[in-house]
């Protein structure tokens, strides 16, 4: 939970700092972790605050790709910032080359030998790598070394 009270000592500093933009984008990662907690009826440790943390900024990537194409460009960097923010929330990401080692440990872990296997691998890099690696990655270098 550690994630979490950062998160909302952050907000009390935005507050403090009139800092628009944090405070905003704080208190809708929040209002997220409420509703996750409504919906599903447990309470939200680290883990579960960093896939919604990787879902807002999914999102955000999304439509900033949008405003983009839309010639948007006020918005797009509004929703650029938004990222910025919610990333600094984030664990180190892996580089390329320690998600190959992993995958390669994987596969060999779960003696994976055709793409048929790609289910196995990625469901034990998904545990191992979860908050620190873009799984978009991961399943593209999986993909590759079994291919």
């Amino acid at each position: 939970m550690a994630l979490l009270s950062d998160i909302k000592n952050d907000l009390k500093q935005a507050m403090l700092d009139k800092n628009d933009l944090v405070r905003d984008t704080i208190r809708m990662f929040l209002s997220e972790v409420q509703r996750f907690e409504i919906d599903n009826k447990e309470e939200v440790d680290d883990a579960k605050a960093l896939q919604i943390i990787n879902k807002m900024i999914k999102q955000r990537n999304d439509s900033i790709s949008q405003f983009k194409e839309g010639g948007r460009e006020d918005l797009a960097d509004k929703e650029q910032q938004e990222v910025e923010i919610l990333s600094k929330y984030k664990p180190e990401q892996l580089s390329e080359e320690d998600i190959t080692e992993k995958v390669k440990s994987a596969i060999e872990e779960t003696g994976a030998e055709s793409m048929q296997d790609i289910g196995k691998v990625m469901g034990v890099l998904k545990s191992a790598l979860a908050g620190s690696a873009d799984m978009g990655l991961v399943s593209k270098i999986v993909k590759d070394q079994l291919a």
